[in-house]
């Protein structure tokens, strides 16, 4: 994995911050694209700058945070080369890798916890894309 790209909306924030310091502890190279504050901001304006960074090498990852999780997600699946999966347990989180191979995960700060949130960001990034049958399906795309 190059890189990491990390952003949110407003509702989304307090989250981006508390996996920023996740981050940080394990040492891992990410970059911040925003917002700065949690002052109201359009959730697409900041999905659509993930996803082009993300989109732009295969090893690069996103992170993406708004209240539901759900307008990130479409957003950023909007762009060729994108696979964004909305996680909201451990197992919709481990087969967006496994079976998807989705590069960019979604989360949505109202809907889940923190502690959860950390645990869905931490196994996003360290399950690997299985291929075989599932990388045709994923050409398919």
């Amino acid at each position: 994995m190059k890189k990491i790209f990390i952003s949110s909306d407003h509702a989304g924030f307090k989250l981006k911050e508390v996996i920023k310091n996740f981050l940080e502890r394990k040492k891992l190279n990410f970059q911040d694209l925003g917002p700065i504050n949690d002052n109201s901001v359009d959730y697409p304006d900041y999905a659509h700058k993930v996803a082009r960074k993300v989109k732009v090498n295969k090893k690069h990852i996103g992170i993406l945070v708004c209240g539901s999780g759900t307008g990130m997600n479409i957003a950023a699946n909007k762009h060729k080369n994108i696979r964004a999966a909305q996680c909201f347990n451990i197992k919709s989180t481990k087969l967006s890798r496994l079976h998807n191979d989705a590069n960019i995960i979604t989360l949505g700060s109202r809907l889940i916890s923190k502690k959860n949130a950390l645990k869905f960001v931490s196994i996003f990034l360290d399950t690997k894309f299985d291929g075989g049958r599932h990388l045709k399906r994923v050409k398919k795309i």
